[in-house]
């Protein structure tokens, strides 16, 4: 393979890469790999529909003042993922603000953030945010055209079923996912096929279990990533006063307050958040939530203020999974170890990309060439099918 052909095949491979980051990373309401601003807010750094490189919290050192930071805002735009610059840092969390706004979001309505609620950091190059302009301009326009074939779709009488809930729509969108990705794998290497005893000869023809694990990976990477980087830790802070006040987490030394705790799913697709913290003066009404896209549930939060005067701050911790296999299940999995569940999870995203990978290519090697000349996506399934 000449040098400029396989360039041409990275570059293929990485807009490949991209396009399945941005549309799970829409559909689970997590930036992966990829971002963008819906507003002016970031102006002139970022422009409305601008896209940036979003680096997860966790692979980040500690946000420090002038970062461009991704975190789960609690009052500002009614909640949810809020892209902002950090100002500067107090000892009750990080003061931030858009480029474009004279004031600071705690001016408004939002409390300082604290490190718990950033899931992501723009990259920053000299320290220049490294933009890709109109990248989320595309996304929407390709959201808006999804959501408008789904609206006909689901009027069809085979999937009044899953609108009332009875099969999991998750599940539904992880074969979406893998068709979506298998369409550009299709668009990638073409059709073209050649006996296995004369692919070692032909160095133009690739291995269909390499072509299968490029897709598996596609597929369960983001829907990993969602899972591990959407779930984490937050706090709250509650005072043992011989005094209480109106503050409703100000209580008698020894009693008990309970307040509202909401989970937000920002994403198109069905979450199930299991909410639990370690320590014991604190529980819930209900720990494992079901939240549909674009919604947020609420349960009943209970904290005891300990028998000593002073303020005392409690850890709750978020878990979240992609509800394709049965509550128990994943419960009983959790209950062993988040990882196992995520695992499980993973493992029913695989096969689905793996089953329909080898109904659509089979199990012969895939010739590499210069992308779909003439022949389109739709046309080589119908072909293959």
């Amino acid at each position: 393979m000449k040098f400029s052909e396989f360039g041409r095949y990275v570059v293929l491979g990485g807009v490949l890469v991209a396009v399945v980051a941005l549309l799970f990373g829409q559909a689970l309401g997590q930036p992966i790999l990829l971002g963008y601003v819906e507003t002016g807010s970031m102006s002139p750094t970022m422009e409305p529909g601008d896209g940036f490189v979003a680096v997860p919290s966790v692979l980040t050192d500690e946000p420090e003042a002038g970062d461009v930071v991704v975190f789960r805002a609690e009052a500002l735009h009614g909640g949810g993922l809020t892209t902002h610059r950090i100002v500067r840092e107090t000892p009750e969390g990080y003061v931030t603000r858009g480029d474009a706004n004279p004031f600071t979001d705690q001016d408004n309505v939002e409390p300082p953030v604290r490190e718990s609620q950033i899931v992501a950091e723009a990259l920053q190059l000299g320290g220049d945010v490294v933009v890709v302009p109109a990248l989320g301009s595309g996304v929407q326009a390709l959201h808006g055209s999804v959501t408008a074939v789904v609206g006909v779709v689901a009027g069809l009488p085979g999937l009044r079923s899953v609108l009332r809930g009875e099969i999991s729509p998750v599940f539904l969108v992880g074969i979406g996912g893998g068709l979506i990705a298998l369409s550009f794998v299709l668009d990638v290497f073409g059709s073209d096929r050649t006996p296995a005893t004369h692919s070692r000869r032909r160095p133009n023809y690739v291995s269909i279990g390499v072509v299968l694990l490029v897709l598996a990976v596609l597929v369960a990477g983001p829907a990993t990533v969602s899972m591990v980087f959407g779930s984490g830790s937050t706090s709250v802070d509650v005072v043992s006063s011989n005094a209480p006040s109106e503050n409703p987490l100000v209580v008698e030394p020894g009693g008990e307050v309970s307040a509202e705790y909401r989970v937000t799913n920002e994403g198109f697709v069905p979450m199930m958040v299991v909410v639990d913290s370690p320590h014991p003066d604190v529980s819930f009404g209900q720990t494992v939530l079901v939240v549909s896209s674009r919604a947020s549930v609420t349960t009943t939060l209970s904290v005891r203020a300990p028998e000593q005067t002073g303020a005392y701050t409690r850890e709750i911790t978020e878990q979240r999974y992609l509800p394709i296999l049965p509550q128990s299940l994943i419960l009983g999995l959790h209950d062993v170890h988040p990882v196992l569940a995520i695992a499980a999870i993973d493992a029913v995203l695989v096969v689905v990309a793996l089953a329909l990978g080898i109904a659509t290519l089979g199990l012969s090697p895939v010739r590499m060439r210069v992308v779909g000349r003439n022949i389109s996506v739709v046309e080589r399934l119908r072909r293959r099918f």
